[in-house]
């Protein structure tokens, strides 16, 4: 089931099985994936991360994630653009700027429980009734399921991840903090940087980050790039200097030194692995 608007909107669901399941790593522009397992032992790989999934895992995906896959039994799949839904225009903490997209550096995975399937497959059928409506209010329509959809698995997912615990202004922070690094991580490598753009104190940041007890601020920009890194070791045909210059490393010594505290492996030797 697909929609397409004639300004470029682009929204579809469609079940995922081991004969189509080429469809799941398509790279289509600026579209944002979620993936919701209906069975036992996909098996994908991510970004060169192999990762299991069972039935009613859900995984969300920006278009800078790059998608194998091992083993394929069935799934559903949501694709759509920013056209279609850009969450910058809309609720923010369900959007582009939110936390299932571009809002971590580790892939964004939940585990539905039976009540979140029972409100994910009522949405879920409701969006795809919608594809059958070729009226002026279709898409308004499928906008709204689209964002119920993203708001049950936002709650899930900060739940699962203690984010509850944070009160509203320092969910933002969180927010506007893991945006800005996925959008200058390139360029901008340390914590007083992103605290500048955000009128905030790097100690203000860092504290916020404790609570969450996991990551530091500097930890997950460091995060971000080795990612990067990674990606582009495994899946162009970019140099090694020419990599460590795209990721705002003044010589390839420095990238190379950041790379192997971070991996284990020089990049060139990571290159080298199977």
């Amino acid at each position: 089931m697909k929609y397409t608007g004639k300004t470029g909107e682009h929204f579809e669901i469609l079940e995922i099985n081991s004969e189509n399941c080429h469809l799941l790593k398509e790279q289509l522009t600026d579209t944002l994936r979620l993936i919701w397992f209906t069975s036992d032992e996909n098996r994908l790989i991510i970004d060169g991360v192999p990762l299991m999934f069972n039935t009613n895992d859900i995984v969300c995906l920006t278009q800078f994630h790059t998608l194998e896959y091992d083993q394929v039994n069935t799934v559903n799949l949501l694709r759509f653009n920013r056209p279609f839904y850009c969450i910058l225009d809309h609720d923010s903490e369900v959007g582009c700027k939110g936390i299932l997209y571009y809002g971590a550096s580790n892939v964004p995975v939940m585990h539905l429980n039976d009540h979140h399937v029972e409100i994910l497959e009522t949405a879920w059928k409701m969006a795809s009734l919608e594809f059958e409506m070729h009226d002026n209010l279709q898409l308004e329509m499928l906008q709204m399921m689209l964002k119920r959809i993203l708001i049950l698995c936002t709650r899930i997912y900060k739940e699962q991840q203690n984010l509850a615990q944070l009160n509203l202004t320092q969910n933002d922070l969180i927010r506007d903090f893991n945006y800005l690094v996925e959008t200058h991580f390139r360029k901008k490598h340390t914590v007083a940087e992103y605290a500048e753009l955000l009128f905030k104190s790097p100690k203000t940041i860092t504290n916020v980050f404790k609570k969450l007890g996991e990551k530091s601020p500097l930890q997950f920009i460091q995060s971000r790039i080795h990612l990067e890194a990674r990606r582009l070791l495994q899946y162009s045909a970019k140099d090694v200097s020419e990599i460590g210059y795209e990721l705002g490393f003044n010589d390839v010594q420095s990238f190379s030194r950041f790379f192997k505290k971070q991996e284990g492996l020089s990049p060139s030797r990571y290159r080298d692995n199977p």
